[in-house]
């Protein structure tokens, strides 16, 4: 009975928030039988069954649990063992690389694409995040160095998102510790990776972000909202080494933004966003990353000039930040 008393709870909550939902958007309200909406009729939606089983495990102590982490598993280990399959791939073509490097380089990519767009696929499609996307529309196929902020495992997909929207996927090369590639799977295949840079070298959290104020107030920085302050070196060399390269057009910076129910900033962990069912209609996340784009023949030429403009760009993406903090607050 505690049961099925906690389940029919649970389903009042969700009827509720889908209400809410279709109140507050735009969009005519969907059709009774829309699986997504009509979550307390439609039983064998699994989509409403997993949403179900997630609430009862997380308000009420109940089986869920051991659905969703189950469900994880089904959804990644095939994934994982074609990520296996990748890296070997991806090794066995490194003594290819010496005498035919173009080829190579086409193979890696399409590898890497299949990869990230698998992976990809699981977080936007198979457990529902949905993404919202600001500032500027990306051109088809630019080649450009990335900078962006760092708030947790989840910054990949965000930026996946929207290399995939300018189909660059397969040619996204990230910076990354060398310590990730000790990571079973993932981090093995991140050798073919390496030209997305996070300026704050590590994650945001609060200890690291009152650490920063205190740099700042000591050097007299200025200290960027919700944000680390950038460091500017590895900026700066990347910037005047691939300025140089006639392929390498512009520079895109991207602020990532994430809101959880009430907490700003509150992403779901690397093993929630592989398991949990419907992360934005019923978990209540949300996934924002606002995009802008300068030409990279108008940047500064100093290497000072090039820190300065760093540190403007990060007090700007605090100030967006703090936009958005205000407006879902006032929700």
């Amino acid at each position: 009975m505690k049961f099925r008393r906690a389940a029919a709870e649970c389903e009042r909550k969700m009827d509720r928030q889908a209400l809410l939902r279709q109140e507050e958007s735009s969009s005519p309200v969907r059709n009774n039988n829309d699986s997504g909406y009509n979550l307390g009729r439609i039983v064998g939606d699994w989509r409403y069954q997993a949403g179900l089983y997630s609430l009862l495990s997380e308000h009420h102590g109940l089986p869920g649990t051991a659905y969703t982490n189950l469900r994880g598993v089904a959804l990644v280990a095939p994934w994982v063992m074609y990520l296996g399959a990748a890296d070997i791939a991806l090794s066995l073509l490194l003594p290819v690389k010496l005498f035919a490097p173009d080829l190579v380089y086409r193979v890696s990519s399409w590898i890497a694409y299949s990869v990230w767009r698998w992976v990809q696929g699981i977080f936007e499609v198979g457990n529902g995040a949905q993404i919202h996307f600001h500032g500027d529309v990306l051109p088809q196929k630019e080649s450009a160095i990335i900078v962006s902020n760092h708030v947790s495992w989840t910054d990949f997909y965000m930026i996946q998102a929207l290399a995939q929207r300018s189909g660059m996927l397969g040619q996204c090369r990230w910076f990354a510790k060398i310590q990730l590639r000790a990571v079973p799977f993932l981090g093995w295949g991140l050798w073919a990776m390496g030209l997305i840079s996070f300026s704050e070298a590590t994650r945001f959290t609060a200890q690291k972000y009152e650490e920063s104020k205190i740099w700042c107030k000591q050097n007299g920085r200025p200290q960027p909202l919700h944000l680390l302050y950038p460091r500017t070196k590895g900026f700066i060399k990347t910037v005047q080494h691939l300025r140089k390269a006639p392929h390498v057009k512009a520079v895109y910076d991207f602020t990532i933004a994430y809101q959880h129910r009430n907490r700003f900033l509150a992403a779901p962990d690397m093993w929630q966003t592989l398991k949990l069912p419907n992360l934005t209609s019923v978990h209540g996340y949300q996934f924002h990353v606002m995009a802008r784009r300068y030409p990279l023949d108008e940047l500064p030429h100093t290497d000072e000039e090039l820190a300065k403009w760093l540190e403007e760009r990060w007090v700007e993406k605090g100030e967006w930040l703090e936009s958005r903090r205000l407006e879902w607050a006032s929700k």
